[in-house]
């Protein structure tokens, strides 16, 4: 399922996150979860923080590391996607973003400005780009339900 975007509307949505990403910076706070996350095949090195407060909502989402222009702008549209929402919103989320890279059914109308990167398939060398970051999100979660039980 590819949904039609304008391919510049696209691009600004990606160099806009690029350049000026949101929440680039981690924070020195034991409520956070921080992973690190890293490309062996090329230079992303990505660290994602979540903190998700009592009500099972995701407070505050932060990255910092060395990536390029795709894996970079894929962590901040993460940030502003995820802020926000229930850990079962974020996980429905992240099933759906990964679906969408890997060619499969997914649900666009969760994925907000994510959809962006719906044509990434296109480019297999720039999946991992856009996928490092979430996947980060996703073993953050995974840790915390873990250690819940």
């Amino acid at each position: 399922m590819v949904i039609d975007m304008d391919q510049e509307l696209k691009r600004n949505i990606i160099l806009d996150h690029y350049q000026n990403p949101r929440n680039k910076q981690l924070v020195e706070d034991k409520s956070y979860i921080l992973e690190n996350m890293n490309n062996t095949s090329c230079i992303d090195e990505v660290n994602v923080q979540i903190k998700i407060n009592d009500d099972n909502i995701v407070e505050d989402v932060r990255f910092d590391g060395e990536a390029c222009a795709m894996c970079t702008s894929s962590a901040s549209i993460m940030v502003e996607t995820l802020i926000g929402k229930t850990v079962d919103e974020v996980k429905n989320i992240l099933i759906n973003y990964n679906n969408m890279i890997d060619e499969k059914e997914y649900d666009p109308s969760v994925l907000e400005q994510a959809i962006v990167y719906n044509d990434v398939y296109k480019q297999p060398n720039r999946k991992k780009c856009v996928l490092l970051p979430w996947w980060g999100i996703e073993k953050a979660i995974s840790s915390i339900e873990k250690n819940e039980k």
